[in-house]
């Protein structure tokens, strides 16, 4: 990849991060702000998607 395609992308990528910074601050308040925070219902499912990834490399490189 040419030198001006890396900075474009650089640029393109801090332009996102200013783009979303704003709602992500507030949902990481709205976030502390909670009562029972359900953290298991979130990791089971993420758990399940990674272990099924894993499955499909490991299905992939042999």
């Amino acid at each position: 990849m040419a030198l001006w395609e890396q900075i474009l992308m650089g640029m393109g990528g801090l332009l996102l991060f200013f783009f979303f910074w704003p709602g992500a601050k507030a949902a990481l308040a709205r976030s502390k702000e909670a009562e029972n925070p359900d953290w298991k219902g979130a990791l089971i499912p993420i758990g399940i998607v990674v272990l099924f990834v894993i499955v499909l490399i490991s299905l992939a490189r042999s």
